[in-house]
């Protein structure tokens, strides 16, 4: 793989693109305008909920570029605040928030190791294919909307993550779990979850223009088609384990995002997710979940995202605390700390500003 020329095809669009947001980064774009007819009571609030998440997560940007998180210098996490930044409107090159992507970008393009991994040695969890996969997406969502010397750094960088997260998808495994990915590269076995992230990095860097092969994309379909449920279209965190809601959020984007839109498969999983939505705010995979589903019920169109956004808004808009962050004191957030949560929130309610190119209709 080329790690020079690594993105070329779109970065023309997106420079242009940078230039009309960099006007003033007023998130809802004009063609989410219908979007926002739907739901009067909640999009102000909403709007004003992201913009109080964002200044919390700014203000808690370290003098290295790193987002703060128990898992000190976490790049999975610093990843998901730029891409929350991003989904707003901000951009590298712009203030309110240009200094702060830059020097994150810089902070994760620092960790990368020999082998390619993005992942600081101290922010490493069990799994740092998760960090490596969420800091790849990043790196290339923002891909073209930089100057010239730090887009060098970024294509020589994702380079070799994409090209790691290739490798580790060609481990030898059984048929069960070929096409995924786990928490190393040099697992062989899969999950789901993992599986998720590394796909959408592929997507988005083939996207861009990356000599990702088709085949790649085909077998990690496959794997999640594993996964899923022919009767009740919910999706496994592997082949044969028990459905979960988080899961089937991710199941349904990735399907989505792969070119299988509106297919039974993902029409069975947008309405699996209506009848199983939570009750309540928190709880193990919570933020986990509302990201993927969020996402993949947009794509669905609107007799899913509707009903779906109407739930999310109101609980929401509910539970974000007074400094404009989300709780993370239960599950999974626990670990990784209000910033985490804080910015999958962002994720999950800026949907319909459809700002990041890897989650647009």
């Amino acid at each position: 793989m080329d790690a020079t020329t690594i993105f070329g095809s779109r970065r023309a669009a997106i420079v242009v693109l940078s230039a009309c947001i960099a006007a003033g980064a007023t998130g809802r774009t004009a063609s989410a305008a219908d979007d926002a007819e739907t739901l009067p009571a909640y999009h102000k609030q909403v709007d004003a909920a992201i913009d109080r998440g964002l200044t919390y997560l700014l203000s808690k940007q370290q003098d290295n570029g790193a987002f703060e998180c128990p898992m000190e210098g976490n790049t999975g996490v610093t990843s998901l605040c730029v891409m929350a930044l991003l989904a707003k409107g901000y951009t590298p090159e712009t203030p309110p928030a240009g200094e702060a992507i830059n020097r994150a970008i810089d902070y994760v393009v620092s960790t990368q190791a020999d082998n390619g991994m993005l992942v600081a040695p101290k922010g490493a969890s069990h799994g740092p294919m998760y960090s490596h996969c969420i800091s790849a997406l990043m790196l290339s969502e923002v891909s073209g909307m930089v100057r010239p010397e730090r887009q060098r750094r970024i294509d020589a960088a994702l380079g070799k993550a994409v090209a790691l997260i290739l490798q580790a998808q060609r481990i030898k495994k059984d048929r069960q779990h070929q096409g995924g990915w786990r928490y190393q590269p040099h697992s062989e076995d899969s999950d789901i979850s993992c599986t998720g992230w590394a796909l959408m990095t592929l997507r988005s860097a083939r996207n861009n223009g990356a000599p990702v092969p088709v085949e790649a994309i085909d077998d990690a379909v496959a794997y999640l088609q594993r996964c899923r449920n022919e009767d009740t279209g919910a999706f496994g965190y592997m082949p044969g384990r028990k459905h979960r809601l988080s899961c089937t959020g991710t199941g349904l984007l990735c399907l989505e995002l792969a070119g299988r839109h509106g297919t039974k498969a993902t029409i069975a999983a947008g309405k699996n997710i209506l009848d199983r939505l939570p009750d309540q705010w928190g709880g193990n995979h919570f933020y986990y979940g509302i990201y993927y589903c969020s996402q993949g019920m947009f794509q669905l169109g609107e007799a899913y995202w509707q009903p779906y956004a109407r739930y999310l808004y109101a609980v929401a808009l509910k539970t974000q605390r007074d400094n404009g962050a989300w709780p993370s004191e239960n599950g999974t957030a626990g670990r990784a700390g209000r910033t985490y949560a804080t910015a999958m929130t962002v994720l999950a309610l800026s949907v319909p500003y459809r700002q990041l190119p890897i989650y647009q209709r």
